[in-house]
C-alpha cells in the first residue's frame, strides 16, 4: 500500500501544542509516561520497562519510514515541556474484527496535563492531517470500556461504536470514524 511520502513526522502546531517527531532523547520522558501506572491503567495495566519504552520509541520512527504515518511527541508550545504522545498506527493487532483498512489512533498524556483539553487539541489536529494524507479508508480506536474520558473524547471527535470485542483477554470497544467526519459535523453544531 503506497504511503503519502512522509518518512518523519511533520511538525504540526496547534494553539497550545507542538506535535513533532520523536527523538532518541525523548526516552526519559517517554519512560516516565509509560512507566506511570495511572497512565497505563486502561491500556496495558502494567508500567512499561525502559527496554519496552525504547522499543516503542523505535517503532514510532519505523511507522513513519515504512508507512508514512505514525505518532507525534506532544510539547507545550509555551514551555517546551513534554506533554505526551498521540498519533496513528498499524499495529497488526490479533483482533476480531481486524483493523486492516483502518489507521488506529491513540493518545496518551502525562497526568498533570489532564483536564486541559490538550488531548482533544492533539487528536483534532491529527485527524485533520489524516484526512488530508492517509490512504486508509477509516480511522479506528480501541478503548477500554472503563476509560470514560477517552470514550468521551472519541465520541466528540466523531468516532462511533463499531463493535465490542476482546484484546489480550480484556474487554475493549472498537470505535470507527469515516474520513472527513469532524467534531462539528458529528455533533450537528456549526
Amino acid at each position: 500500500m503506497p504511503h503519502p511520502g512522509f518518512s518523519c513526522a511533520p511538525e504540526i502546531l496547534t494553539p497550545r501544542l507542538r506535535l513533532r517527531a520523536h527523538r532518541t532523547d525523548d526516552l526519559e520522558n517517554c519512560q516516565a509516561l509509560w512507566g506511570d501506572i495511572e497512565v497505563v491503567r486502561h491500556i496495558t495495566g502494567q508500567p512499561a520497562t525502559r527496554e519496552e519504552t525504547w522499543g516503542r520509541l523505535l517503532r514510532y520512527t519505523g511507522h513513519w519510514c515504512a508507512l508514512g504515518f505514525g505518532y507525534w511527541a506532544l510539547e507545550d508550545r509555551s514551555t517546551g515541556a513534554f506533554v505526551g504522545e498521540a498519533g496513528l498506527a498499524d499495529y497488526r493487532r490479533d483482533l476480531t474484527p481486524a483493523l486492516d483498512d483502518c489507521a488506529e489512533i491513540g493518545w496518551l498524556l502525562a497526568p498533570h496535563w489532564h483536564g486541559r483539553g490538550l488531548a482533544a487539541e492533539a487528536v483534532q489536529a491529527i485527524l485533520a492531517w489524516g484526512d488530508a494524507n492517509l490512504t486508509r479508508t477509516c480511522v479506528a480506536c480501541l478503548i477500554s470500556p472503563d476509560n470514560h474520558p477517552s470514550i468521551r473524547l472519541a465520541q466528540r471527535m466523531g468516532f462511533r461504536v463499531w463493535t465490542h470485542t476482546r484484546y489480550r483477554g480484556d474487554k475493549v470497544t472498537l470505535y470507527r470514524r469515516e474520513p472527513g467526519v469532524t467534531e462539528a459535523s458529528s455533533t450537528g453544531s456549526t
